[in-house]
């Protein structure tokens, strides 16, 4: 069931990913991240605003230099067969990567990656409940195996499912072209924190 899930969201993340550049222009991306942004500075105020986007802006820059792509700046000087190879290449590339497509990708990319700091945000600010609940989840835990009280798998079983899909939906949330208001990504740590800690309560414990 949990492999069923995770498998089902990872396809529906796919599938958005590359239907929504062909249905939506660069354009609209970058205004969707203009209005988030705007939000998150009435929400948060500008210095926090300021860190998410900063946060974006570095993760875009970790990703280009993990890029196996080389660069040119840093290549020895070719020889005329290399250069006109290079000169066709660099034309090819740009009639294949050059189109509406592709910029809709880049701008979706960049709106995932602005979500996701914005999403990061919250997490030193919830981390105290977050630790809380799983501590909950992990005393009741005991305290049953202790009481000798029967562990339901069924329930352990629904509690994890639960957590996942609100994993996998905060994830494929992450590219939808629909405003989300700064608010929306601090229920994502409390609720999945709850349910992983109802799901440790009820995993087996022997002894």
């Amino acid at each position: 069931m949990i492999s069923f899930v995770s498998t089902a969201s990872l396809l529906a993340l796919l599938v958005l990913v590359l239907y929504l550049p062909s249905a939506y222009p660069p354009e609209s991306f970058i205004n969707q991240l203009r209005t988030e942004h705007e939000l998150a500075v009435d929400f948060w105020g500008h210095d926090h605003a300021m860190r998410i986007l900063s946060r974006m802006l570095d993760l875009q820059a970790t990703a280009q230099q993990a890029s196996p792509v080389p660069s040119l700046a840093n290549a020895p000087a070719p020889n005329p067969v290399d250069l006109a190879v290079a000169k066709q290449m660099s034309e090819v590339n740009t009639r294949l990567f050059n189109n509406p497509y592709f910029r809709s990708i880049d701008t979706l990319l960049a709106l995932a990656t602005y979500r996701f700091s914005a999403f990061v945000e919250w997490l030193p600010v919830l981390l105290v409940f977050m630790v809380a609940a799983l501590f909950d989840g992990f005393l009741l835990r005991i305290i049953k195996s202790k009481e000798f009280l029967q562990h339901s798998p069924e329930m352990y079983a629904l509690h994890a499912c639960a957590a996942i899909v609100t994993v996998c939906a905060t994830v494929v949330a992450f590219v939808l072209p629909v405003t989300l208001p700064p608010l929306v990504f601090s229920i994502v740590p409390v609720a999945v924190s709850v349910l992983a800690s109802r799901a440790l309560a009820n995993f087996h414990r022997r002894g």
